[in-house]
This record gives structure tokens, C-alpha cells and sequence, in this order.
């Protein structure tokens, strides 16, 4: 029943989908994949130059900015939708696996079988959005080891190579700092504080990347795989990363163009995008006005308990 279910629901989209022109939106200026790949680094030397003045909230708002941005060019690395050849693309991934501390060919590995089998027995990267907020969020690290380990298995040898050059240029650089950081050398010091800042921040980042792309883009989604967003200035900081359910109908197309994407798709098959990442207020005041209906009913229902049976009778 299950499985009939699953199969109508993804005949439903298809259909729905077919109605959308897209294959425009595939093509890139040479300006479009100039900007995608230099798009991260600019706020990666600003996170450095706040952090080498020891301005870490400035440094923090870079840093998630360079996260952000450095996210997007990879995941649009891992579909071939940067602009750049083959080459470029996985020298851009190993250059951010090092600065991501984190293996972006295992990550790509799983992300396909993500796009392959959508929240199923097999994608331990949807997983996340399976389980409650919390769980999500608690579980960031864990997560992590768990795609790394699925995404060796899923990978042929050449892939497994570039695997385990990622970690051995990312344990080196963690080396390295450990040296710096315990012999204390002070002609580097300014270069042992930004770099230990670097690491603990993208540490942190990595640890958060279950909750915010994984469970907030796929958590209760009814009618299509994923949610999206419109909020304009969310989108702007997200780098349109939000747009999460015109990607997975659409993975060819570039993060550039997904903006327009997503208008063709509201205009033709408005039911697929009708859930957001992040809730309307209306949302926000119906799940308040319910909160406080349930604790006033709990209220009235303990004082009726706690009502003396004497004073009852006399009432």
C-alpha cells in the first residue's frame, strides 16, 4: 500500500513538473561562473582579518557567510552546475574540503544516492529528517561519521582516493595548528590564533549542517520531497540554498537561476511549493493561540481536581 502511495505521489510530481520549462536555466554567463567560483573566499579572508583583531562576533557573521557560500559552490560541484570543467570542479572541492574540514568527495557520494532514493531506507543523509528537532540538532556529529562511513562505501576507488587525500590535507592542517598552539611560537602568533579559531568555528558549523540542511528542508513534507522558501532577505543570506524543493525536481539547474525557477514552479504547480522552510506568522500565531489553549484547558481541568469535595456540597 506503501509503495502504490509512493509511486502515485512521485507520477503526481512528474506530471506536474513536465508543465515547467526549465532547460534555459541550465546555461550560465561567463560572469554567473565567475562569481560562482570566487563567491566564498572574500568572506573567508574577512573572517580571518576579525579574527586576527580578536573580533569574534564580526568573525563569526563572516564565517557563517563563508560556510553558506561555500556550501552552495560544493553542492553545486557535486551536480556538475558551477560552469567550470571537470578539473576545476573537483580542485574547488578539495580546496573546500580542507577549509570545510570536512571530505566533500564522501559527502558528494551520499548526496547522490540522497537524489537517487529521497528520504528512503538507503539515503543516511535525509535521515535527519526523520526524527524530532532536537534529536537532529544533538545529532551533528554523529551524523557526520555516518556519512563519511556510507560515502566510502558508495565511492570507486578514484573517489576513495580523493577521499582519503581530503583527510589526510585536513589532518595535517590540524597538526599543524596542535604544534602551533602548544610550542607557542610568537612571530606566529597572530597565524596560531586566526587559524585555532578557524577550526573550532568550522568544527561547530559542520556540527550544525544535520538541523539546518537536512531537517529544516525535510522534515513533515506532505505532497513533494522538500520544502522551500520565500522570504527574500533569507534567501539573499542563505544564497539561495532554500530553495530546496525546485532543486530536487530540478537538480540540473544552477543555485543562479533558482529564484526563477521557483516562480515558474509556483505558477504551474503551486501545491508543490506550498511548504516553507520557515513558517508564516500565521503558522507562528496558530501554534501559540493552540500552546496556550492546551495549558489553559490543563489549568481549568487541575482546578476542578483540586476543588474540596466539601466545599462542593455546599456550593
Amino acid at each position: 500500500m506503501q509503495t502504490d502511495t509512493a509511486h502515485d505521489t512521485n507520477r503526481g510530481i512528474k506530471n506536474a513538473t513536465g508543465l515547467v520549462k526549465w532547460q534555459d536555466l541550465r546555461q550560465l554567463t561567463r560572469g554567473q561562473i565567475a562569481y560562482n567560483v570566487i563567491l566564498p573566499y572574500p568572506f573567508l579572508l574577512l573572517s580571518w582579518w576579525f579574527a586576527s583583531h580578536s573580533w569574534y562576533v564580526l568573525a563569526c557573521g563572516a564565517s557563517y557567510l563563508f560556510f553558506a557560500a561555500a556550501f552552495r559552490q560544493a553542492h553545486d560541484g557535486y551536480h556538475h552546475s558551477l560552469g567550470t570543467g571537470k578539473r576545476t570542479t573537483t580542485a574547488l572541492l578539495l580546496l573546500l574540503s580542507v577549509l570545510l574540514l570536512t571530505s566533500l568527495h564522501s559527502i558528494r557520494a551520499t548526496h547522490m544516492e540522497h537524489h537517487r532514493n529521497p528520504l528512503g531506507d538507503s539515503d543516511i543523509e535525509g535521515s535527519l529528517a526523520k526524527v524530532p528537532w532536537w534529536q537532529a540538532m544533538l545529532g551533528g556529529i554523529t551524523y557526520r561519521f555516518a556519512i563519511y562511513r556510507q560515502g566510502w562505501h558508495l565511492s570507486n576507488r578514484r573517489n576513495q582516493r580523493f577521499i582519503w587525500l581530503e583527510f589526510g590535507l585536513i589532518a595535517l592542517i590540524v597538526v599543524f595548528a596542535l604544534v602551533l598552539t602548544v610550542f607557542q611560537v610568537s612571530a606566529l602568533k597572530m597565524l596560531t590564533q586566526v587559524l585555532v579559531y578557524h577550526l573550532l568555528i568550522m568544527i561547530l558549523a559542520n556540527a550544525s549542517v544535520g538541523i539546518i540542511a537536512v531537517w529544516s528542508v525535510h522534515h513533515d513534507c506532505d505532497e513533494a520531497i522538500a520544502r522551500t522558501e520565500r522570504n527574500p532577505l533569507v534567501n539573499l543570506l542563505t544564497f539561495n540554498l532554500l530553495y530546496h524543493v525546485e532543486h530536487h525536481l530540478f537538480p540540473a539547474v544552477p543555485s543562479n537561476h533558482l529564484p526563477e525557477l521557483a516562480r515558474r514552479l509556483d505558477t504551474a504547480a503551486p501545491h508543490l511549493t506550498k511548504q516553507h522552510v520557515l513558517p508564516s506568522t500565521a503558522v507562528v500565531m496558530d501554534f501559540i493561540n493552540s500552546r496556550l489553549g492546551k495549558l489553559k484547558e490543563k489549568y481549568h481541568n487541575n482546578g476542578k481536581e483540586d476543588e474540596c469535595p466539601i466545599r462542593k456540597r455546599f456550593v
